[in-house]
């Protein structure tokens, strides 16, 4: 998809805030407002904009605990890959799951209540999952970064 300039500023404005109205996002993006909201329904025609979303604090919703969830597979066949990446979508506690190179086959970002449901989950979702060998977690400290911003700005 071919952006121009101001297309760029649209979208790195919706990415800070996409709660303003369409005139102070249009006037951020240097377009008209007409310009505006038909660029932002065509980038969710076309699928760069894949939603809108509130995003929620883990320690004020109750989530003390963040983890990395490093898992290692039995077998590295398709049938144990889907079979686990289809459990994975329906545990609320992974935010996202990454397949990754190395000594690991997968990586988790796990959020729970505290350190007993977190490993009531870890012993019941993923250790008892059959195509998991084995699993590392590393807990969180303190998160330095966070964004779901993309750079989409000219540099």
């Amino acid at each position: 998809m071919k952006l121009t300039r101001s297309d760029r500023r649209l979208l790195d404005e919706l990415q800070r805030d996409n709660t303003r109205n369409q005139t102070e996002l249009a006037e951020l993006a240097g377009m008209s407002r007409s310009s505006a909201s038909r660029r932002i329904r065509e980038f969710e025609e076309q699928g760069l904009i894949e939603r809108q979303v509130a995003l929620l604090d883990p320690r004020e919703a109750g989530f003390n605990i963040q983890v990395l969830l490093a898992v290692s597979m039995t077998e590295h066949t398709d049938e144990n890959r889907l079979a686990f990446e289809n459990h994975v979508h329906r545990l609320d506690e992974v935010t996202e799951c990454f397949t990754v190179a190395g000594d690991r086959d997968y990586v988790l970002h796990v959020f729970a209540r505290d350190m007993e449901s977190y490993t009531e989950f870890l012993n019941q979702e993923i250790l008892k999952h059959p195509a998991v060998r084995s699993a590392g977690s590393t807990f969180v400290l303190r998160r330095v970064k966070y964004t779901t911003r993309l750079p989409v700005q000219d540099a």
